[in-house]
């Protein structure tokens, strides 16, 4: 069963993501240079090596949590693995800061590190130090790896007038 709370959908392309990516690393070259980059998995990855590639880091770490227990109800945090160090020099990236949970532990696993997603809702804002766009908490952004491209029903159907 998915979480009522979402009632709003943002799909977001591959071409969208990618700018938004891009935008995250122009943003963030101010701010470094970084000496590595720590991925937040799974969201976090396509993210990361956009902006790994944009501002030239070669190091780079992964976080493993597990925090969802189907397509869009939260389950406990389960972190699979950990980064080492404090985070000095270092650049988290992420797809989106949602309620903050997730964030929050990545925080204090690396307490020096600069924490930057792409998409910020207002719950999950304060814990993160650049983001590019923020969306309302009730909306869910579906992801282009969550989705495939199938048959749309065409409006006059969905009304009923063919």
């Amino acid at each position: 069963m998915t979480d009522p709370s979402y009632n709003k959908v943002f799909p977001v392309s591959w071409d969208e993501l990618h700018r938004n990516a891009r935008a995250l690393a122009w943003r963030l070259a101010e701010r470094g240079p970084f000496e590595g980059l720590v991925a937040i998995t799974r969201g976090g990855l396509v993210p990361a090596a956009i902006v790994a590639r944009e501002l030239d880091v070669r190091l780079i770490d992964t976080v493993c949590i597990v925090s969802y227990k189907d397509d869009r109800q939260r389950g406990e945090l389960n972190v699979i693995k950990a980064a080492s160090g404090d985070g000095t020099g270092m650049l988290i990236v992420d797809d989106l800061v949602d309620t903050g949970h997730t964030a929050k532990l990545v925080r204090q696993m690396l307490p020096k590190a600069h924490f930057a997603t792409i998409y910020a809702k207002p719950a999950g804002r304060p814990m993160v130090d650049s983001y590019v766009t923020e969306v309302s908490q009730d909306t869910w952004i579906l992801f282009p790896w969550d989705m495939e491209p199938q048959y749309a029903r065409p409006v006059a159907e969905l009304r009923g007038t063919r």
